[in-house]
């Protein structure tokens, strides 16, 4: 059964709590919206809080919060940090609830449905934007869940092939400028890549990739968030054909999934849909073989 109350949190008066027997969210709606507690019942927040920005509200600076939240891609400083500062609107569905943000200065206006399973740790989280304005608006769905320090994601390469069966490359791996290749908060396996989290660097790390078999993982200690969401291969994503990225600093580690890229004509809407799901008493996983064994059986 879904159980669905409004609870405060943290300085913030009008939050929505969605559980079940097993896991719970908190949605803000004073702000956002934004997704800032995930959990098993009773156990610590899997996600990312920044207490200096914890019960603000109004104003015209773009505030990390923390917690999962809605963007759009390529990132640009002026459209992509709108501020999400302001009350959203409210509708409850039978297993879970919709929030609505005012309509940005920009004509789009950001929509995210929270669906809680009724009897398994799992979410469905849609994403959705509408052009309110009068003119196309190339962009592409961008979904941010800034997790808790301390844990790494894992993330899986795409399939491999021998050389007689593709002689053409298969995929790319985008960096940016700062992404340090030989930083050893990364692990690079053949099967898949690892990016750890760890407050003692100073040094900011990025990097996208296209993900074809559609999850990624965050563990932290014996906790792990599983997100899967879409791939197309006859559609173009952003960031030199990425659909997935993930970034970390001392205090956060992202896990990212990116729509393709589209023009959103006025009036039209889309969407990009995640699928969560949370398990603990997982064995730590590094090498491709205890990745294999303890996470892949998660997806």
């Amino acid at each position: 059964m879904v159980a669905i109350e409004k609870v405060s949190y943290h300085g913030w008066l009008n939050c929505l709590q969605i559980s079940n027997a097993l896991i719970e969210l908190i949605v803000l709606t004073d702000v956002g919206p934004r997704i800032i507690h995930m959990a098993f019942k009773g156990g610590e927040n899997l996600l990312y809080e920044n207490k200096e920005d914890a019960g603000q509200t109004g104003g015209d600076k773009w505030r990390t919060y923390g917690g999962h939240r809605l963007w759009h891609a390529p990132e640009d400083i002026n459209r992509t940090y709108v501020p999400d500062n302001f009350p959203v609107q409210v509708e409850i569905l039978e297993d879970g609830a919709r929030f609505t943000a005012p309509i940005e200065s920009n004509g789009i206006q950001k929509v995210v449905e929270v669906h809680l399973s009724e009897s398994e740790a799992k979410v469905k989280v849609n994403h959705i934007m509408i052009n309110h304005g009068v003119w196309p608006i190339p962009l592409a769905m961008w979904a941010l869940t800034v997790m808790k320090a301390g844990g790494k994601v894992i993330v899986p390469h795409p399939p491999k092939f021998s050389h007689e069966e593709n002689l053409l490359p298969t995929h790319t791996l985008t960096l940016w400028g700062f992404t340090k290749m030989d930083d050893p908060r990364w692990v690079w396996g053949d099967k898949y890549y690892s990016l750890k989290q760890d407050s003692s660097s100073d040094y900011c790390q990025k990097i996208g990739s296209l993900n074809t078999h559609g999850w990624a993982a965050y563990q932290l200690g014996d906790q792990v968030f599983i997100k899967k969401f879409g791939y197309n291969s006859s559609l173009t994503y952003p960031d030199m054909n990425c659909n997935f990225e993930t970034y970390t600093d001392q205090n956060i580690l992202e896990v990212e999934t990116l729509g393709p890229m589209i023009e959103l004509q006025p009036g039209q809407k889309t969407e990009h849909i995640e699928e969560w799901s949370l398990h603990k008493g997982i064995k730590p996983s590094t090498t491709d073989a205890e990745i294999d064994k303890n996470i892949l059986p998660l997806v």
